[in-house]
């Protein structure tokens, strides 16, 4: 049978689910290059202090794994149905913020890791944040009528109880990254201006209270206000940055070469495979290699935004913002306390940055992301 040209049929586009394959191969390429650069900023000291020097390759290199196949089962699932178990989860990760005080370690002053057996152990404070996410997303989605002042004081006690549970372990650096999630899943729900205005107010003045009854830690007072005073003498956190920033300034714009620079390789910046790893980058990278990791994390917030804007429902986009907040701040604060531009807060850079649960929940993260992406193309 012959059909006229505007008569011919075509055939049904097939309603198959569509992955961001940019998002997830750049979350993948940027934990992959953070294996490469947590080995060349460990290998060095560990030599010299007579250690296996692939102990932290070996170990970033299973978190990596291990976040990846926790990315794939968080993508897989419908986003919707974790607005069912969202209150589970949030009960739970309470649960393991209290434990932490029981059963915890104390690593470095901090009580924050709850012991898995062997050298694992479980950061409860890094998946606090997801949890947090999901809490607020399902709240702000079940109030089609609008945010109001009894909603705010609501959403407040969901975030401040985990949040002052985590400052206390000490762990300020999540404690604030909360807040600046908080701060923009309100303002992506719709909450009025005023009552995000009285928020940021009662933040500060909250903030003013901690340090003058003693809440905070003198050390924890010293990194916020380091980046305000980078010649005080004394300072443990302003001697960190320096040496941080002399070893980005080292790398010039080509950087010394992958495992070269003096820095790096004679351990002069304090914790650099985990708060100062960026000073690794630089040094060795140099400014190209800098400046192609920050467009790497700027186009990955751009598709992380892009599924913001196509999610079907509230709770969707809710997730994408405060996903995208996340990682945004994560990135920026991170790299400005490298620089000097900020206070110092102990924010792992995301995806590069030693830590197991820290890879994991960002890996979590982009898993969210593309779930709603996936729901959202069929």
């Amino acid at each position: 049978m012959n059909y006229a040209p505007e008569q011919v049929p075509t055939r049904p586009r097939p309603n198959t689910p569509r992955v961001d394959l940019l998002t997830v191969g750049l979350a993948s390429a940027l934990a992959v290059v953070g294996v490469v650069i947590v080995y060349s900023a460990t290998r060095g000291k560990l030599a010299i202090a007579g250690f296996d020097p692939h102990y932290y390759l070996t170990r970033q290199a299973v978190f990596v794994l291990v976040g990846l196949v926790a990315m794939v089962v968080v993508a897989a699932v419908d986003y919707r149905r974790l607005e069912q178990l969202s209150t589970i989860i949030y009960v739970g990760i309470l649960l393991s913020l209290v434990a932490v005080y029981a059963i915890g370690d104390q690593v470095l002053g901090g009580q924050r890791w709850i012991p898995l057996g062997g050298p694992f152990q479980f950061q409860p404070s890094e998946f606090a944040t997801l949890a947090i996410i999901l809490a607020i997303a399902t709240y702000c989605a079940r109030r089609p009528e609008g945010l109001g002042l009894a909603d705010l004081v609501k959403i407040l006690l969901i975030a401040g109880i985990p949040a002052l549970l985590i400052i206390k372990q000490p762990d300020l650096g999540t404690g604030i990254v909360i807040m600046v999630i908080l701060i923009v899943m309100l303002t992506v729900a719709g909450m009025p201006v005023r009552y995000i205005a009285l928020f940021l107010v009662s933040s500060v003045l909250l903030v003013v209270f901690a340090i003058k009854v003693g809440l905070l830690q003198h050390y924890q007072i010293e990194r916020l206000t380091s980046f305000i005073s980078p010649n005080a003498p004394g300072e443990t956190a302003t001697y960190n940055v320096q040496q941080a920033k002399d070893a980005i300034g080292a790398g010039g714009i080509f950087g010394q070469g992958l495992f070269h620079g003096a820095q790096t390789n004679l351990a002069y910046v304090p914790e650099q495979q985990t708060d100062f790893i960026f000073s690794a980058v630089g040094e060795q990278l140099g400014f190209v290699g800098s400046s192609l990791l920050i467009l790497g994390y700027g186009v990955l917030a751009w598709r992380i935004l892009r599924t913001a804007q196509i999610a079907r429902d509230t709770f969707g986009r809710l997730l994408c913002a405060g996903v995208f907040a996340l990682v945004v701040f994560s990135v920026f604060e991170n790299i400005g306390m490298n620089m000097g531009i900020m206070p110092v807060a102990g924010i792992p850079l995301p995806f590069l940055s030693y830590g197991g649960s820290s890879i994991v929940v960002f890996f979590m993260a982009i898993g969210l992301v593309t779930s709603v992406h996936i729901r959202s193309t069929r």
